[in-house]
């Protein structure tokens, strides 16, 4: 062995070593926390994290065991790691998730209540294990509730501490010039529960393994983050109130797999932003895989949109079950949105007992007022559609775009439907092809 590859060989093994060292992995339990479900732990798992991070990283272990918390914030080189039967039991306490931070809702950028798990401009951070998180969403489930019927019944009122906390926090006019006025109901409300788990702007995110339950809004939430990888969860959320599975939002390179879903709105749903502030903020969704997943309950099973403003393109979605969604595949939006979705391919896809449609592409989910073609008009272009087979669905395929923007280039080939109820419905659409494909053994044809 010569001198020079004995000194190379001599730095490798202490940079590795060095690494090694620096990559601490502290058992929570050793650590202090509790594990009665009663104590809260936020204030040591976040020192913890911090201290982590501060050294180069590391891994916090959690053993078996119920550890009540706060909002936990993630930073880089951090790892959440949960043995079988270690359960986090985040707080129904709302004050536990103040002060307010800047966030993304329902595609809106805004600040509000931390999210339960959260994340700002980090790098390789990673959830995993074989152990639960559990959201514990009912009181922000009926807190949603109960500000959306006092609004309805009583118009605005205050009628918690959050909501004029809300508009210190916010350029309220700013907000409201920003949105549809499709949407002006939801910004009244002022009380806006938090998603699960939302990472802003980070890169290498990786959810492996876990349980999700009972989230108080949508559940993994992915924001203007590049390689996002979700594998081999669980996510079980009903019945509850908007409460999506996995919704990345303007990501980049993001890897959905071997997951199991059930909630009570949308499985699975890419975004990009709502209206003209997504327009003005211009990320898209783009290199999007799902594939080998079940979907049990839920309004859609994998949905682009609504809020879309900044584009979706190229999405690969393969080899998945959907056995009792409202609806299969679902692609969404409405005038006032602006962006394109284009380049999505669908292949293998089995559908039981879907409630609706099994496959809807539509421009007029909220039902907008005509208007001129202009940049505030959503696209869909360039969708294929292959190998799905369906038994037991409503409407078998819908689609239906806008009048000055007729949905365009869709293929759908080897597509077999039994046992639906209505026929297909084809509105304001262009180059739309047709091959091997039966509802009830007939073969559709376009007029």
């Amino acid at each position: 062995m010569t001198m020079k590859l004995r000194i190379t060989l001599f730095f490798l093994f202490c940079f590795c070593v060095t690494i090694a060292l620096r990559a601490e992995r502290v058992d929570m339990i050793k650590a202090g926390a509790a594990t009665d479900g009663k104590s809260l732990n936020t204030r040591l798992i976040n020192s913890t994290i911090d201290r982590l991070n501060a050294n180069g990283g590391g891994t916090l272990y959690f053993p078996a065991g119920t550890y009540l918390t706060g909002s936990i914030h993630l930073k880089s080189n951090i790892t959440l790691e949960l043995e079988a039967g270690a359960t986090l039991l985040f707080s129904d306490n709302f004050d536990d998730y103040l002060p307010f931070v800047e966030m993304r809702y329902e595609g809106v950028m805004m600040k509000s209540f931390q999210p339960l798990i959260y994340a700002v401009d980090a790098e390789n951070i990673t959830i995993k294990g074989e152990g639960t998180l559990d959201g514990q969403g009912k009181k922000w489930w009926m807190e949603f509730f109960r500000v959306m019927i006092d609004l309805q019944d009583n118009g605005v009122r205050d009628i918690n501490k959050y909501q004029p906390m809300w508009d210190r926090e916010n350029d309220t006019k700013a907000i409201y010039a920003d949105t549809n006025e499709d949407y002006v109901g939801t910004l009244q409300r002022r009380f806006f529960r938090p998603p699960f788990i939302q990472t802003v702007r980070c890169k290498g995110v990786k959810i492996e393994g876990v349980k999700i339950i009972n989230s108080p809004f949508w559940t993994v939430n992915p924001e203007f983050c590049e390689n996002v990888v979700v594998k081999g969860i669980t996510i079980h959320n009903v019945p509850s109130p908007n409460t999506d599975g996995i919704n990345p939002e303007s990501c980049r390179n993001v890897y959905i797999s071997d997951c199991h879903i059930s909630v009570g709105d949308d499985c699975i749903t890419i975004k990009s932003g709502r209206d003209a502030q997504g327009r003005r903020l211009g990320v898209p969704c783009e290199n999007i895989t799902i594939t080998n997943c079940i979907m049990l309950a839920g309004h859609g099973g994998v949905v682009i949109g609504s809020e879309m403003s900044g584009g979706v393109r190229k999405v690969a979605i393969s080899n998945c079950i959907f056995d009792g969604t409202d609806r299969g595949i679902r692609l969404k939006s409405t005038r006032g949105r602006g962006g394109v979705v284009e380049d999505i391919r669908v292949s293998n896809i089995v559908m039981s007992n879907i409630k609706k449609e099994a496959v809807i592409l539509d421009l007029k989910y909220s039902k907008m007022p005509l208007e001129p073609k202009s940049e505030r008009t959503p696209i869909f272009r360039n969708v294929h559609i292959s190998g799905m087979t369906v038994t037991d669905v409503k409407t078998p395929i819908k689609i239906a775009g806008l009048e000055e923007a007729p949905i365009s280039d869709i293929v759908l080939r080897d597509i077999h439907i039994r046992g639906a109820g209505q026929k297909c419905v084809f509105e304001d659409c262009e180059r739309i092809t047709l091959d091997d494909v039966t509802v009830n053994g007939e073969e559709v044809k376009l007029k």
